[in-house]
């Protein structure tokens, strides 16, 4: 509890150790607006938390996503045009590699370590993690060796990995553009065989199907523990309220849903198929739903239906995760039950490969073997990770169910010594022009580093923290890139960041000229009035609240309102300092605001409010660390002199971009 001196207010629960992720850049790309956006959101938290409890307990990872059939079918259709001549996979993986490092570096994101899962001492890591984590699944009888089926393309005589194949994903109601072997580009997972018009990339022929054998995650015997999972994090506020709905489809028995036109068909062989109820239905509706108590039925059934001819979509529902492959540019997977020279299949070791960097980063800090456990293992410590509502299905069920049956076929959520379950921190889309833009659809996004040609770091990065992600989809409109744009239109792109070189510029330069004219440069030293301070405290357990719940829109509308009433408190306290008293109760009020706001918006802005602490005088460890946030200023001082450092005229702390200056120049010349 916090006392603000008004009221008493209950504070969120705060872990002493933290562990901050992102979603993984495949290693095929450089990175597009969405990957940064979403990785600075990432870093907000993770900036908050070393302020919170202290950098030497929070780490920040993430890394290049470098093995799997997107990097390696990106390699072969560049090599064969003849782009990466005398180039290996492993030249091409690693220079996409270092171009997203230095990309997230621009944008201010600040890692503890950005990595790569296939080189260096994290590449070896790594290895050993993925060897480690299907032994012990497969030690407590959590692996399967399963007879699926893999495309095949006559033309060529090859398997095709699994972007090697496109066709329409066959999960009832997806509006994916793009299906793929066994997933789409919306992350919905399905059988081979359930994918509507496949067609090879490499002949553009449609492919046939044969039997191969792969090891997968038993991941359709987790509905009992996933069930108590998403129960413990229901009424959680931080947890949003779309992602336990998109979560509890996967739940559900496995469904088949029949088109209308196939209705006689299947009437003349639905005694043919394994035991199954059929939902009710009315007399217009467009297709009839078939429901199995398992998912084996399911899969004969559809054989059957594809085999007479009929058409079908199936809905969500839990199947078996598959681990392993035979794509050659992958982690090495063990033997295991007799499977030999097999890879593992990229999603399952991505879902680890935190834990590698986590384990790689505390090692190059020279601590014990086993100091990773402190953050991942420790009920006391929390793992947040930072993703697209895409890929919920990964580090959702998926993921969840892989860290528990580490314990053994019956895992508890709350368990000592092995991997805790993760706290989930999805986004709504990010669109672009109102539109869905990717990679690999039609309309493509813009590249991330395009922006810092029109925009700096802090104003992407304020714009990125007042998107309401948490709960709806929105839009990118920038300026600069929108062709039909009045020339006098407001650009959405600088909203945000306004706050910081507008309003927050103006009251730091107010204090400091008139400090200086009237203290010389020497901040008084009295006592900050009470109201001050309850209102300092109030916005500070508001950050704190909207932090801990990702509601970093409201995060932005609480330091919008504190930073504007610091300008509003100095005009109005300035008509009434009538003698020098009032004059330095005021400089000092506004200096305890100042030191706040300075600390709440560091991790949004962080060389910015860096650099306010350095002309403050501010102790740079001290006036950010939250031990001293409800304190005055006076006891983040680096000198008890109060010396401000002189401000020159027209000195800004935030920097609008030169290309906006330029554009104002022009307008306030008239031309």
């Amino acid at each position: 509890m916090e006392n603000t001196g008004n009221f008493v207010r209950p504070r969120p629960y705060c872990p002493k150790k933290a562990v901050i992720t992102s979603g993984m850049p495949y290693g095929n790309k450089l990175l597009h607006y969405g990957h940064v956006g979403m990785t600075v959101r990432a870093d907000f938290f993770a900036r908050f938390m070393r302020d919170r409890i202290g950098k030497e307990n929070v780490v920040f990872v993430s890394g290049t996503d470098c093995y799997g059939s997107p990097a390696y079918e990106s390699f072969r259709a560049l090599k064969e045009k003849g782009l990466l001549e005398g180039k290996t996979i492993e030249d091409y993986v690693e220079g996409n590699h270092l171009k997203q490092k230095e990309i997230f570096e621009k944008f201010e994101v600040g890692f503890n370590l950005f990595s790569a899962s296939a080189f260096g001492r994290a590449g070896e890591i790594h290895k050993e993690v993925s060897r480690e984590f299907i032994e012990k699944l497969n030690e407590n009888g959590m692996v399967s060796k399963r007879t699926s089926w893999q495309f095949f393309d006559k033309k060529h005589g090859c398997l095709l990995n699994g972007r090697q194949v496109v066709g329409k994903c066959p999960v009832e109601g997806c509006q994916s553009e793009k299906g793929y072997a066994d997933e789409c580009d919306l992350g919905h997972q399905y059988l081979p065989q359930d994918l509507i018009d496949p067609v090879s990339s490499l002949s553009g022929e449609k492919p046939e199907l044969v039997k191969i054998e792969n090891l997968y995650f038993k991941l359709e015997e987790c509905g009992e523990i996933l069930n108590e999972w998403i129960a413990s994090i229901e009424r959680r506020s931080d947890t949003p309220s779309f992602m336990v709905k998109e979560i509890k489809e996967f739940f559900k028995k496995p469904e088949v849903y029949i088109k209308r036109e196939f209705f006689e068909k299947f009437a003349e062989i639905k005694d043919r198929l394994p035991k199954f109820v059929e939902l009710e239905r009315n007399e217009k509706a467009p297709s009839m739903t078939i429901v199995f108590d398992k998912l084996e039925d399911r899969e004969k059934a559809c054989e059957i239906l594809a085999a007479n001819g009929i058409r079908y979509r199936t809905g969500k529902t839990l199947t078996p995760f598959r681990l392993t492959g035979d794509i050659a540019w992958g982690v090495p997977c063990p033997e295991i039950q007799g499977l030999k020279n097999q890879t593992f299949y990229v999603w399952p070791e991505s879902l680890w490969a935190p834990i590698t960097f986590t384990k790689t980063y505390l090692e190059s800090k020279g601590f014990d073997k086993d100091e990773w456990k402190k953050f991942w293992c420790n009920p006391e410590a929390e793992v947040y990770q930072f993703m697209g509502e895409d890929n919920l299905y990964f580090y959702g069920p998926a993921q969840q169910a892989m860290f528990l049956s580490l314990q053994g076929k019956k895992p508890t959520l709350k368990s000592e010594n092995t991997l805790q379950v993760t706290r989930i921190c999805p986004i709504k889309s990010i669109l672009y022009m109102n539109a869905k833009a990717s990679s690999s659809g039609s309309i493509k996004p813009p590249m991330a580093e395009e922006f810092l040609n029109f925009y700096t770091p802090e104003q992407f990065r304020m714009h990125f923290l007042g998107m309401n992600l948490a709960n709806n989809n929105v839009s990118l409109s920038p300026k600069a890139f929108d062709k039909e744009a009045a020339p006098e239109a407001i650009d959405p792109m600088v909203k945000e960041g306004n706050l910081l070189t507008n309003v927050y510029n103006r009251i730091l330069r107010t204090l400091f000229y008139s400090t200086q004219n009237n203290f010389d440069g020497i901040l008084p030293k009295v006592k900050i009035d009470e109201k001050i301070m309850a209102d300092c405290n109030k916005v500070i357990l508001d950050v704190e609240r909207f932090m801990f719940d990702k509601k970093f829109h409201q995060v932005y509308n609480a330091l919008d309102v504190f930073v504007r009433n610091i300008n509003k408190y100095w005009v109005k306290e300035i008509a009434n300092a009538d003698d020098k008293a009032k004059l330095e109760s005021m400089t000092a009020n506004t200096a305890q605001m100042i030191f706040v706001a300075n600390a709440l918006l560091h991790p949004i802005a962080p060389s910015g409010c860096e650099n306010v602490a350095e002309y403050m005088g501010f102790d740079n460890e001290k006036c950010f660390d939250w031990k001293y946030i409800f304190g005055e200023f006076y006891s983040v001082l680096k000198s008890d002199e109060r010396k401000l450092k002189t401000l020159y005229e027209k000195e800004d702390f935030f920097k609008r971009h030169k290309v906006q200056l330029e554009e104002l120049e022009r307008k306030n010349s008239g031309i």
